[in-house]
């Protein structure tokens, strides 16, 4: 006899959102663009410090439809201060679950976008482990593929965020600060997507296809 796992309140609650998932069209869905600031770049060792995370729907970024949250941590490193301005002591500090959790419950089904997006995936992803429930389930894309369909560079060079924001002319504000990050990464998203709906019909299926496999399927 097949018995499913139980899950905490909170994973059912967000798993729920993917039921009777009805086909949208591309200005009909909900993509959140997000970033972490963590405390170095190591998945397996390194922490969480803070989320930021701004949705955009119909070709347009919803500032009110946001989410911020900075993490408490055990260990502090007051060299990395300098870098995303997180300081020890913040009264807006929450435990890690907490983060995670409120997290979840604001991006819902939301197809996920970031640069560079599966380092942040997989130290959410860590984070989700040590709370005994599975991986992420929404789509993902990266605005690092997505730049690759323009064809505005054939390279395999690797964009960073900071050139690619030089490249597609955005002001870059509140560089290093999860959601400042996350508003820039959202403008670069409708940049690209613009430059890319005029010779594509845009859909979720053509926007996560690599950017190697232009023309072959």
């Amino acid at each position: 006899m097949f018995f499913r796992k139980k899950y905490p309140p909170f994973w059912e609650e967000y798993l729920s959102h993917f039921k009777n998932d009805s086909k949208k069209t591309f200005s009909e869905i909900r993509f959140v663009i997000l970033d972490t600031e963590t405390t170095g770049l190591n998945i397996k060792h390194d922490k969480i410090l803070s989320i930021g995370a701004i949705a955009v729907k119909n070709e347009s970024i919803n500032v009110a439809d946001s989410f911020e949250c900075f993490v408490k941590q055990a260990i502090f490193d007051k060299n990395t201060v300098e870098i995303h301005g997180i300081r020890k002591y913040d009264s807006q500090k929450i435990a890690e679950e907490k983060a995670i959790q409120d997290f979840l419950k604001f991006i819902k089904n939301a197809v996920l976008v970031g640069h560079h997006i599966n380092f942040d995936i997989e130290m959410l992803n860590n984070s989700l482990s040590k709370m005994g429930v599975p991986k992420l389930k929404n789509i993902l894309l990266d605005t690092g593929n997505l730049h690759k369909k323009t064809l505005l560079d054939t390279t395999d060079h690797h964009f960073s965020l900071d050139e690619l924001i030089k490249m597609y002319k955005i002001t870059p504000h509140d560089r290093h600060n999860a959601l400042g990050d996350a508003m820039i990464t959202a403008q670069l998203f409708l940049k690209i997507t613009k430059k890319l709906s005029k010779n594509n019909t845009l859909s979720i299926a053509y926007l996560k296809r690599p950017a190697k496999h232009i023309g072959l399927i």
